[in-house]
């Protein structure tokens, strides 16, 4: 849809069509709040995605100030006048971080993260945060500070996680645009069950706040969005380098918001399916993403089925000791004190004591691995230009469930597997 025909309500409107609403003066900043605001009281108790909400008094206050900033002239930002709500693992200036924990509910960050700060300067005015497992462990959006998030689409169930609360905000338009962040596929696995777009930058692109600058985690921030053009106007926010963060890429984030149209005849795709047997899948999962596949042939793609050459339990096995040892030490300091230890969860203990078994020696050896994988997947793309494969092993599960036991009849014996 163009820009100069814009929908009639505003949440109806791509982030990019807001953007150009706000510029043009067609909707002002304190509209599209009290717009927002009115919306997510309509429809946020349903679902329960977006947390630790500001009162609207100073939100309207904010957004009057960033009518007047019009008014005069002054510059806008890419996100000027959107409300925003930030993920419950990442600090905003004076609201609580609390990672879904009863350990963390009280404390109020005195300044933002860094893809914050680039938000707030890029106009946003944040409204509260979007729900998260505990410590963002697990794809599924609950916790004992908040409760569940439910899936816009049928409240029984959940929305994924741990991005879960950010996908649910979007799927019901709550949100123009949403952050989240991934480990193991916390971006993509609430995108897919909510039917919006989640990307996993490239580790480094957008900066963090790392605990440790030299070994990072292998998690990393990225953009929400209900389009892909949106994605992109978002990461160009988050994205570039920081000094702070000696890894992360020295790349101007104006490459993102240059076109995104390009010919795709002749592009090779790889589609990994599940993984010659080694995945278990509900039924039908596997014939939608194969009937999907039709439409990459449509735009001119190759598609064949094909995996990397490097037996893929063992990248597994890698995992989770590397998972263990970041995921696991900083979960430690609650662990030592008997009294906090009885409020973790059983995801944060599986970590914690998953990694006090470990060596250092083990953590290197699964860091060779994950080396090999990487070469192996360098090697795959001489051949294709991309690989793709099911977002999820299995349809949106029970809201109730804590976390899945058994796929298609195989058992899972952790709660990530």
């Amino acid at each position: 849809m163009a820009e100069d025909a814009l929908p009639s309500q505003i949440h109806e409107m791509t982030g990019l069509q807001l953007r150009h609403a706000i510029r043009q003066r067609k909707v002002s900043c304190v509209d599209v709040m009290t717009a927002t605001l009115d919306r997510i009281d309509r429809l946020n108790p349903k679902v329960n995605a977006i947390v630790s909400r500001r009162e609207r008094a100073p939100l309207l206050a904010e957004a009057r100030a960033k009518d007047d900033g019009l008014a005069r002239g002054d510059a806008a930002g890419p996100l000027h006048g959107f409300p925003h709500a930030v993920k419950d693992l990442d600090n905003v200036k004076g609201l609580p971080t609390t990672k879904g924990s009863p350990l963390l509910k009280d404390v109020i960050p005195e300044a933002d993260s860094i893809q914050v700060a680039r938000m707030r300067r890029a106009g946003a005015i944040f409204i509260g945060k979007t729900n998260v497992p505990q410590f963002g462990l697990g794809s599924h959006t609950t916790n004992p500070v908040f409760g569940p998030t439910r899936n816009p689409y049928d409240l029984s169930r959940t929305p994924g996680g741990s991005s879960g609360g950010a996908a649910a905000a979007l799927a019901l338009r709550l949100l123009p645009v949403a952050d989240g962040s991934d480990y193991g596929g916390s971006l993509r696995n609430p995108a897919g069950w909510n039917n919006v777009f989640g990307f996993r930058p490239s580790l480094g692109r957008v900066p963090g706040d790392e605990t440790d600058l030299f070994f990072p985690s292998m998690g990393t921030a990225g953009p929400m969005a209900r389009t892909v053009p949106d994605l992109a106007m978002l990461l160009a926010v988050q994205s570039g380098y920081d000094a702070r963060v000696p890894y992360s890429i020295a790349e101007s984030p104006a490459a993102f918001t240059e076109s995104l149209q390009r010919d795709f005849k002749g592009a090779r795709i790889a589609w990994l399916g599940d993984f010659a047997g080694y995945l278990p899948f509900e039924p039908g999962i596997l014939d939608v993403c194969r009937k999907a596949m039709g439409t990459f042939e449509d735009l001119g793609c190759i598609v064949e089925e094909a995996i990397p050459d490097y037996p893929v339990e063992k990248v597994w096995q890698a995992f989770l000791v590397l998972r263990a040892w970041q995921s696991g030490g900083s979960g430690r300091v609650h662990y030592d004190d008997p009294e906090k230890r009885k409020l973790l969860n059983k995801q944060m203990l599986f970590e914690i004591e998953s990694g006090l078994k470990l060596s250092a020696f083990d953590v290197t050896a699964a860091a060779e691995v994950r080396n090999e994988w990487y070469r192996a997947i360098l090697r795959f793309f001489r051949k294709f230009d991309f690989f793709v494969l099911p977002t999820a092993q299995m349809w949106p599960f029970p809201v109730e469930t804590v976390w899945p036991t058994e796929i298609a009849g195989r058992r899972m014996t952790t709660y990530h597997e």
